[in-house]
């Protein structure tokens, strides 16, 4: 953590028991120095002017009060602990399970092929990477989207057509961390892969909550108001969701 007088960011990985968190230290144009936790990871912000021992001080004070923070909330912990792949793995995704066949070389870049319910990755052992079984958790991710993506279209095109008509120009999945669907003003539905994790009533709920984004483009009144036209009970998936999510995860 050198001073270079200018503002900058580094990503850092902090391990606290079985939980591994992304942390990211910014130095910016600021008086004070801020600790935070967010969907994606911890953040420590400070001023651009410290020194570089004055950095130390606020790093070490800053693990501290993360440490503290995951013991007072230990759903911190669970968010930031993943599950670990070895060959032969299995994987329940909703009412589909996955074997993991898992192989190494040491050439090449990573691969995944999904034949029926087995998924077959070939990793690059020699690669540099911080955390190899992040990648991997990025392949299974794709291959399980890819394998649901067929009930997914066909569940759009049913509320869609009931409900709303209106265009749609792609569906697409990420493993996102910090929403479970976004629409853009492209009609453009991305839904991320972890809510292939949760009951299919769920899974309808954020389907129609997206497609509601394209007649209100906000979460205003009249944006509630057609959700709960087309899923009464709504509220009641939300609950699910902020309750059970956690553990929907890669």
């Amino acid at each position: 953590m050198k001073k270079t007088g200018k503002k900058r960011q580094i990503t850092e990985m902090v391990q606290i028991g079985s939980a591994q968190i992304p942390v990211k230290v910014y130095w910016e144009l600021r008086r004070d120095v801020r600790y935070s936790i967010g969907q994606t990871g911890a953040f420590l912000r400070m001023p651009v002017v410290l020194t570089e021992a004055d950095s130390k001080k606020h790093w070490d004070k800053f693990l501290v009060w993360l440490e503290e923070a995951v013991a007072k909330k230990p759903k911190i912990k669970l968010k930031f602990t993943h599950r670990r792949y070895e060959d032969g793995s299995i994987l329940k995704v909703g009412d589909r399970a996955y074997q993991i066949r898992l192989s190494f070389s040491q050439k090449g870049n990573h691969k995944a092929k999904l034949i029926g319910r087995t998924i077959y990755l070939n990793i690059n052992s020699t690669a540099k990477d911080p955390d190899q079984q992040q990648n991997i958790r990025q392949l299974i991710s794709r291959c399980v989207a890819k394998d649901w993506r067929p009930y997914m279209i066909d569940r759009v095109n049913y509320w869609n057509d009931r409900y709303f008509n209106k265009p749609i120009n792609d569906i697409k999945f990420k493993m996102n961390q910090s929403n479970w669907g976004s629409c853009s003003n492209k009609q453009n539905l991305n839904f991320s892969t972890r809510l292939l994790f949760a009951p299919k009533g769920v899974i309808d709920y954020v389907i129609v909550h997206e497609l509601a984004h394209l007649v209100e483009f906000n979460h205003s009144k009249a944006f509630w108001d057609l959700v709960e036209s087309v899923i009464p009970d709504y509220k009641t998936k939300e609950d699910w969701l902020d309750e059970q999510g956690i553990y929907c995860r890669f």
